[in-house]
Parts: structure tokens; sequence; C-alpha cells
């Protein structure tokens, strides 16, 4: 998993803006997903939220796209749950 910390700008079917913060990317089963936080209040989002969406590249550069499979969700986002506690139980070795 790789730590970003940066800034990515999502844009809705409405054409709204918001910004999150890009706090992970990690792949699964051969496709690579963002784990993102709302820098802002988004519709249907709650603040403590984490939104995962799957990285596609296309000509133009990277594309953010919602994983619409229930059952995939379920499991990229275990994966991302293993994944931190993997990175806390290291941190807690490291002190």
């Amino acid at each position: 998993m790789e730590d970003n910390n940066s800034i990515v700008t999502l844009i809705d079917e409405k054409g709204k803006e918001s910004d999150f913060d890009l706090i992970a990317t990690f792949d699964y089963e051969g496709k690579r997903y963002a784990a993102l936080l709302p820098m802002e209040k988004v519709e249907g989002v709650s603040d403590d939220e984490v939104l995962i969406l799957e990285i596609i590249q296309e000509k133009g550069g990277e594309v953010y796209r919602p994983i619409e499979s229930d059952i995939l969700l379920d499991e990229v986002f275990n994966e991302f749950l293993e994944i931190l506690d993997d990175m806390a139980d290291g941190e807690d070795e490291e002190e």
C-alpha cells in the first residue's frame, strides 16, 4: 500500500467538484484501488467514511470509478482494513 497524502478532486454526475484526501492506494486481485476521505461535506458520504474507488488508467490519465459489485466492495474494503491493521502492528513494533 502506498501512503499518498494528496488531494483528489472528483466530479459527480451533476458536475459538482468535491475534494478528497487520498489516504492510500493499494492492489487487490490485479486491480488498483484508492482510499479517500472527504475534505468537505459530500452528499451521501459521512465525514468519517472512507470512499474506495477503482483506479483505471486511460489515455488522459487516471480515472476513479465506483465499485459496482457489493461483494467486491466488501472484499476490497476488508483488504484495506487488513493493510491498515498490518501498518498499525508495524508501528507498534517500532516503538
